[in-house]
């Protein structure tokens, strides 16, 4: 008994047409959906560590209003007054590190860049003693992003690629103010090229 045409099957040519098309179309949604979440991911980086910038601010901020008041009423600064004078002094550099290499290279630096880096315990408005690191710990594996990482009593744990490189400047009227260069640089995750995030912050002598 002849068949129909109308109920003959699929030739293998024709099966394998359609199982090559169904591949590149799902090779092709599978790299989108992976490119979306890269997006995402790194979106989330940036976020977290322009929040460590802003508190890094707003600290540095906090310091200097303090040492204004006291500066205004002629007394000797103390307490959060006092770290003003610790930030000008002892981490006072003559000029800023080349922010602009780090951007161009493949990786971040092993070692933080600028002549006195520091950072700031954004919860306590102090000066830590927890220098900045571009290192894994001991035995461990580096975040995801640059970090400020805080203990229980508020007291710094760990700093990963995020630093403050001060530099105080006299203009020709005499006119003095600090320059804080804030700056992170992180390898993320899936990328050929470190992730850098930067500002500066003026702020005035009252003097």
């Amino acid at each position: 008994m002849r068949l129909k045409r109308s109920e003959r099957g699929d030739t293998i040519i024709e099966v394998l047409f359609a199982v090559a098309v169904f591949a590149m179309v799902a090779v092709g949604a599978m790299a989108i959906m992976n490119q979306g979440t890269s997006i995402a991911q790194r979106s989330l980086e940036i976020t977290q560590v322009r929040q460590q910038i802003d508190a890094q601010t707003e600290a540095l901020r906090y310091i200097h209003q303090a040492y204004v008041a006291s500066y205004q009423r002629g007394g000797t600064p103390t307490g959060t007054a006092a770290q003003w004078a610790d930030i000008t002094t002892d981490y006072g550099a003559a000029g800023a590190s080349d922010f602009s290499q780090l951007a161009n290279g493949s990786t971040c630096p092993t070692n933080v860049p600028g002549e006195r880096p520091f950072i700031l315990n954004a919860r306590q408005a102090t000066i830590s003693n927890v220098s900045p690191s571009m290192a894994p710990p001991t035995g461990g594996s580096l975040p995801p992003f640059a970090a400020v990482s805080y203990n229980d009593d508020s007291s710094v744990n760990r700093v990963y690629g995020i630093w403050i490189e001060a530099i105080p400047v006299t203009a020709t009227n005499g006119t003095g103010f600090v320059d804080f260069h804030i700056r992170a640089c992180w390898d993320s995750p899936g990328s050929s090229v470190p992730t850098t995030l930067g500002t500066i912050v003026r702020l005035y002598e009252p003097k």
